[in-house]
């Protein structure tokens, strides 16, 4: 492995703003953001949705956002009614609108109003959505300690179902089994597949380190792909870590030096306890800190 990148300060605070909302060519604020109850994101999850993050009033990675939320709706007969480039547009007026430097973007794209029955083709006009807000899952002094993790009972969605690649506005399964990490006492939750094997967190993408090999599950394995996931895998690499996309079982997770999970709203955060195992020495590892603090200077340079 290269020269470990020094861990940079802690992150500025988030500058002063104001949330905002964007619906269909709307600009509201979240008192007055509002949607039909009639809109079929709303009655029966019909839509996709993205989570983004602005550092330092900088978007990062936009177009790979927006790429997965075209390719979303498109696979699951959805049409956005603005093109790519306008939506990038409208996007970044937003978070200047909302003037917050260290924000969350939510875009949402339901399949708009329709009426109470399943059908599609009710629904002539598809909502979108922007929100341009902030978002913090855990204090700083969980991110350095790490995360104890419990195996959830609940699976991921079958893949045959829904296609895992389908960031879709139904997460009740996901949620499901954050109520069981919550119950249990639990930071967060390892989700597994109809197989058995390791999947994902109840919104993240997953890492094992084991005598130096980084091991993640693939992205043909049932999961979502992050583009988290992905910019770590690139950074590894840069580092000449050996990566490896391949299946894990909870073995692995329990066996391994040093675990994590990165997400959008999580970026990279290590994992120190599974199911009552204590990984390497119960806080976060060298590698987990070298990545987390190379991918800070990733989004922020």
């Amino acid at each position: 492995m290269t020269t470990t990148v020094q861990p940079s300060a802690n992150p500025p605070a988030r500058a002063a703003g104001t949330p905002i909302v964007w619906i269909n060519g709307q600009w509201c604020d979240r008192q007055t953001a509002t949607v039909s109850v009639y809109d079929h994101g709303l009655l029966y999850g019909d839509g996709v949705f993205e989570g983004i993050r602005v550092y330092g009033g900088k978007i990062f990675r936009l177009g790979e956002h927006l790429d997965r939320l075209y390719d979303s709706a498109k696979a699951i007969w959805l049409t956005i009614p603005m093109d790519r480039d306008e939506l990038a547009r409208v996007t970044e007026e937003a978070v200047a609108r909302s003037g917050i430097a260290e924000a969350y973007i939510r875009h949402v794209v339901t399949r708009g109003v329709g009426d109470l029955g399943l059908d599609p083709r009710k629904c002539p006009n598809p909502s979108v959505i922007i929100i341009v807000d902030t978002i913090k899952l855990w204090p700083e002094e969980v991110y350095e300690k790490g995360l104890t993790v419990v195996t959830a009972g609940t699976p991921i969605p079958h893949r045959e179902s829904l296609s895992p690649r389908v960031k879709s506005l139904n997460y009740l399964a996901h949620i499901l089994a954050k109520v069981e990490g919550i119950q249990a006492g639990a930071d967060e939750v390892l989700m597994l597949d109809s197989s058995g094997s390791v999947a994902e967190g109840s919104g993240q993408n997953i890492f094992v380190v084991k005598q130096g090999v980084l091991r993640t599950p693939p992205a043909h394995g049932g999961i979502l792909r992050g583009v988290t996931r992905d910019a770590v895998i690139e950074l590894a690499r840069a580092a000449e870590l050996d990566v490896r996309e391949e299946p894990i079982n909870r073995y692995d997770v329990y066996t391994a030096d040093e675990a994590f999970f990165t997400g959008t709203a999580s970026e990279l955060v290590a994992i120190r306890q599974v199911d009552g195992r204590v990984l390497g020495g119960g806080r976060m590892g060298p590698i987990t800190r070298d990545l987390r603090a190379r991918f800070q200077t990733l989004v922020r340079g």
